[in-house]
């Protein structure tokens, strides 16, 4: 069955994830457009989610402005960078940026739920009409009308449209059309097709991420640890679920590493991981169920292609060091968001992606650099590396400059 006409609206969102909730909410205070909201899942789903995320200081702000804080979280106080086996350290403290935390640890579901109900919040204060809520459809087509003068200068906004196809979760054939398109819906890297065209960026880094929770028996609350091994980096984050203190635990390595990992014993892979941290946290045991997806970069070479921008994954997938990839996806939205204030025509996104660019580059190019210069093996870039922590530690400016991109990107 296929309905007769297509629904209209001025954008339509491709995503509900918290990029796409948090752009519809933006979307909905700050301007007046008309949004369809289109999810392969439901709520529901999302809320069942049990990955924990890091969010920084500089998202908390974000998620603020529309009312989707505060979000059950565990803060980061102080964070901790090393590499195994060799001298050299770097330690941030919030007090040093006049932050209340630098991030937040939190669990996915968790923040999906805040963002539904700032959503629902959102709603009643722009009208019900405002937003059309779509779940269990998945967008199977995406076309865009030829691009004419008038679209740039708004003398015909609705001369050209994006056509949406889609099927519901019960075979039904929908369509949408709008003025504006956004792609918020990107999945995990191995789920993805490499993104094509001149300056995109694809690489598999070799590398699974096992991802728990874990306790241990001397726990210092409020820090995080990045260690930088041989494997690949392995991030302690603190993280306190069902009255458990703990970590929450990103250990990137070799696939096959990562399976046999998988396969141990609780009590085997705590002493495992015991043995590759050290024991400045004591004795580590599991709290939780241990899971793995592979590592790699995905990145669109633009964010804006005529009427239809893409933001989050949909946009750039990341490796997970320094916990990156959603705090840039918020900073996606609320920059598109931002720029769509002043029309909902290509023009608007091209200033979009105009302005953000920057901010992108820089963070896909610190997230891409870490794995690789840290994964050289030969011990004289090992040396190099423990130098350059601590050259790090002692220039502050250098140190202070990167801390407040990691928490904040080129905002202002």
């Amino acid at each position: 069955m296929t309905q007769a006409e297509p629904e209209v609206r001025d954008i339509a969102i491709v995503g509900g994830g918290p990029v796409g909730l948090a752009l519809a909410c933006q979307l909905l205070l700050a301007t007046d457009w008309r949004i369809a909201l289109i999810d392969a899942a439901t709520p529901a789903r999302a809320a069942r989610d049990p990955r924990a995320i890091a969010l920084s200081h500089g998202s908390r702000q974000l998620l603020e402005q529309i009312g989707a804080w505060p979000v059950a979280g565990t803060a980061i106080e102080h964070i901790h960078v090393s590499q195994r086996g060799h001298l050299g350290h770097v330690k941030l403290h919030h007090e040093d940026y006049g932050v209340p935390a630098l991030g937040y640890v939190v669990r996915y579901g968790e923040l999906c739920n805040v963002l539904e109900r700032a959503l629902g919040r959102a709603v009643q204060r722009a009208g019900a009409s405002r937003l059309l809520r779509v779940f269990e459809t998945r967008i199977d087509d995406l076309r865009q009308d030829p691009l004419t003068g008038g679209d740039f200068d708004g003398l015909d906004a609705m001369a050209g449209a994006v056509h949406l196809a889609g099927t519901t979760a019960d075979g039904q054939a929908v369509r949408f059309a709008a003025r504006i398109a956004v792609q918020a819906e990107g999945g995990l890297f191995h789920q993805q097709a490499a993104h094509a065209g001149q300056g995109a960026r694809h690489r598999d880094y070799g590398q699974t991420a096992v991802i728990g929770h874990v306790a241990c028996s001397r726990p210092r609350p409020g820090w995080a640890w990045e260690r930088f091994t041989a494997e690949g980096p392995l991030a302690l984050l603190p993280y306190d679920e069902h009255g458990v203190d703990g970590y929450a635990l990103v250990w990137c390595c070799p696939p096959e590493q990562a399976a046999r990992r998988l396969a141990l014993s609780d009590t085997d892979f705590a002493a495992e991981l015991g043995e590759m941290f050290g024991d400045r946290l004591g004795r580590f045991t599991l709290a939780g169920k241990r899971h793995a997806f592979p590592l790699g970069l995905n990145a669109a070479p633009v964010t804006v292609d005529g009427r239809i921008a893409a933001v989050g994954n949909a946009a750039q997938t990341l490796h997970p060091v320094a916990g990156q990839g959603l705090n840039l996806g918020l900073r996606d939205a609320f920059a598109l968001a931002d720029s769509l204030r002043t029309g909902c025509t290509p023009r608007s996104l091209q200033s979009f992606a105009s302005r953000h660019r920057l901010d992108r580059a820089v963070t896909i190019g610190v997230t891409d650099l870490l794995p690789r210069a840290f994964g050289v093996p030969y011990p004289m870039a090992a040396h190099a590396r423990g130098a350059t922590l601590a050259a790090l530690a002692c220039l502050a400016p250098l140190k202070h400059a990167l801390a407040r991109h990691m928490m904040f990107g080129m905002r202002r």
